[in-house]
């Protein structure tokens, strides 16, 4: 036996690695751990907790401090069917809405949830579910890789949610409805039962939701009043990208996760803020080493006040902050390491990990609470 910690990324470091105070926006940053037994903590800017709660279930993605200072949990709730492979990783469907004290004060279940939800500010929930597939357009569906296809054929296709505080359905998009399989080939090392996986939303000043398609590499901007897409960023721009989002000058920033980006042999991941006037990338970070930041799957980046950029490394539970000069101000690898806690999840997430789907960093000003 030996005594040397057997947690690879452990033994290169966890907790606070570095923190620049005249260079940083400082505040407080909400970690939401996959594997941390449904503790939702916030920390200051040297990596110490000053508020903890305790959720009923592991996330199901991420938890944000709503504007009234209470808690939006996306829960994974242990109903929900195990529909495919990775299903247990990526689902949630229990959203609660919960006070600094602990109090919970709304909640909402869809067992079909899966991947992000955005709170909005009129006080509805935003958030991707998925449904079969009809029978002659799953047939279309193009590309993937058919080694763990569904046994009876089934492909699910995403649908857009918005409910109201009552529970209300307000509006819904459906994927097969507005978009064509042969414009949105899953590329060949995706599996197929998922079309086209949509991972990250943003619902615009304009009146578009954005929409991170995963397996087939874009964002769209979807036009809420008919459906229409209305936007369009296409690979190579992007590569199985998460999160965008949009900034105050109407640029949309984008967690590029780079799985396989065409004519690179080394994948790494980037931040991009991208101007939908032209398509093109106004601003790009990447580690001068490239292939030292990279996050096969999920990952988020926010545009913070001052100009610099909060980073999300999600596989490796590295969160770290940017200048637009690209310097690393600020550097924190979350320390609590564990296994999923369901098996389902471990056969596509297996080994212990400290991963988080995104992480948000808040001032003081908005903490009134704290």
């Amino acid at each position: 036996m030996t005594d040397l910690d057997q947690v690879t990324l452990r033994r290169r470091g966890a907790g606070l690695i570095g923190y620049d105070p005249a260079n940083s926006a400082g505040g407080y940053t909400l970690i939401a751990p996959q594997t941390d037994g449904g503790r939702v903590t916030l920390i200051d800017m040297e990596g110490a907790p000053v508020h903890v709660w305790q959720m009923p279930q592991r996330p199901g993605r991420h938890a944000v401090l709503l504007p009234n200072g209470n808690l939006g949990y996306n829960g994974n709730h242990p109903d929900s069917p195990d529909l495919y492979l990775a299903w247990s990783m990526w689902h949630g469907g229990a959203f609660s809405e919960v006070t600094p004290a602990g109090k919970t004060v709304w909640e909402f279940t869809d067992l079909t949830h899966h991947h992000d939800a955005q709170w909005l500010a009129n006080g509805n929930l935003l958030y991707c579910s998925l449904e079969p597939l009809p029978k002659d357009f799953a047939r279309r569906v193009l590309g993937g890789s058919p080694a763990n296809d569904l046994a009876d054929g089934t492909v699910y296709g995403d649908v857009i949610k918005e409910v109201n505080r009552k529970g209300d359905l307000v509006w819904q998009w459906k994927a097969h409805e507005h978009l064509r399989p042969e414009d949105h080939p899953i590329h060949p090392f995706f599996d197929r039962y998922h079309w086209p996986m949509i991972n990250g939303l943003c619902a615009t000043a304009g009146g578009l939701v954005l929409m991170s398609l995963r397996t087939t590499s874009g964002v769209i901007g979807v036009e809420r009043s008919s459906g229409a897409v209305k936007l369009r960023l296409h690979h190579p721009l992007v590569s199985q990208q998460h999160a965008p989002s949009e900034l105050a000058g109407g640029n949309i920033l984008i967690f590029d996760n780079g799985n396989f980006r065409p004519g690179v042999s080394t994948p790494y991941s980037r931040v991009i803020e991208v101007d939908p006037a032209t398509g093109e990338a106004a601003w790009i970070y990447a580690d001068p080493h490239k292939p030292a930041f990279f996050s096969s799957y999920m990952g988020g980046a926010e545009r913070l006040a001052n100009g610099n950029t909060h980073i999300t490394e999600s596989t490796t539970g590295r969160l770290f902050e940017v200048t637009r000069d690209g310097a690393v101000v600020w550097e924190y690898v979350i320390p609590q390491f564990a296994e999923y806690p369901e098996a389902a999840a471990r056969r596509t997430g297996g080994g212990m990990t400290n991963s988080v789907f995104k992480t948000f960093r808040y001032q003081k000003s908005q903490l009134p609470w704290l």
